[in-house]
């Protein structure tokens, strides 16, 4: 968003984790059924770097999914070992791993460092025991900044992963989470909104009518004031929603296929409504790339300007970065 992101991503499936969180069945989440093996890895890179705009300087390998470094060590070593071959001889700037809190130590990161690895992904999903607890996660808060400092503290880059809308949570909690992740001095962060699939705890509970997800518009409006948030503490937002989820395994909640632009739309109609001092005619002039930001799905935030008395028209403006307008009034 703020900086470009790109990843190789290979995905692991749920394997390594020693407990089912209520939420999660990463096979839908991701579509991935088997474990990757190393010949799946040189794939992946084959194909990536045959695509277009392929940038060495930026790619990295991610192995996201399931908890990297709690799977079975021989199996993750054999991984690392061909990833790290594209590290040696250039092919991508370094290799990124996700994982659990509890599953990180001091000789985990000495390995991890051996093999190219520069950036180490942590699911903290909520920094409330209770929140934590009752969403079967097997880890608490202090995991969480346990983990964070001897990332930092080996020269990793400290990536944070949080959700929104969990079983017990509020958007308060969440909140405070936020607080609570950038105390951790997290060089990125990705924001979740949860969501109900089949197979899982959760889907229990909302069936029980014991869980109640947040809606599209309640998951937006949270994602933009964490967002918000958390760039201005100087983190960056590289991920808000998730990447995609099967359809046959989805049941409820705010999944949407572009909750990133939308958490953007309603940013930048924040900020325009705070600037606004009075009614009348105005010109918003924004970057090229924000325009359909800025006017919102189907002239939304327009629609919803005029409402409030403002006559809103929108054109590109020179020099403007991501989310960045300045407001004109007419006569």
């Amino acid at each position: 968003m703020s900086r470009k992101h790109a990843n190789i991503a290979i995905f692991v499936p749920h394997i390594g984790c020693p407990n089912k969180c209520s939420f999660c069945d990463q096979r839908h989440i991701t579509g991935v059924r088997k474990a990757p093996r190393p010949a799946d890895v040189s794939a992946a890179v084959a194909k990536a770097v045959g695509s277009r705009g392929f940038d060495s300087a930026t790619a990295e390998i991610a192995f996201f999914g399931g908890s990297f470094t709690a799977i079975d060590r021989g199996y993750m070593l054999s991984l690392l070992e061909t990833a790290y071959r594209f590290v040696q001889n250039g092919t991508v700037r370094g290799i990124r791993v996700s994982t659990r809190p509890d599953a990180i130590d001091s000789e985990i990161l000495n390995t991890l460092g051996q093999y190219g690895v520069t950036a180490i992904e942590l699911g903290a999903q909520s920094m409330d025991d209770r929140v934590l607890r009752m969403n079967n996660r097997g880890h608490t808060a202090r995991d969480v900044e346990q983990a964070s400092h001897l990332i930092k503290e080996a020269g990793f880059e400290l990536g944070l992963q949080m959700m929104t809308g969990l079983y017990g949570d509020s958007d308060s909690a969440a909140l405070q989470t936020a607080e609570r992740l950038i105390a951790l001095s997290p060089d990125t962060v990705r924001i979740y909104p949860t969501v109900v699939l089949k197979d899982t705890d959760l889907a229990a509970l909302y069936a029980d009518r014991i869980y109640k997800p947040q809606t599209l518009g309640e998951a937006v409006a949270l994602a933009a004031k964490l967002y918000k948030r958390f760039t201005e503490q100087g983190v960056r937002v590289i991920r808000l929603g998730l990447h995609s989820v099967e359809e046959d395994a989805f049941i409820a909640g705010p999944w949407h296929p572009a909750f990133s632009e939308l958490c953007q739309s309603q940013i930048m109609l924040n900020g325009v409504l705070s600037s606004l001092y009075e009614k009348g005619r105005y010109c918003i002039r924004v970057g090229k790339s924000d325009l359909s930001k800025m006017i919102g799905q189907s002239r939304k935030n327009l629609i919803f300007l005029q409402s409030k008395g403002y006559d809103c028209r929108v054109e590109p403006g020179e020099g403007l970065g991501n989310l960045q307008f300045e407001i004109i009034k007419e006569v």
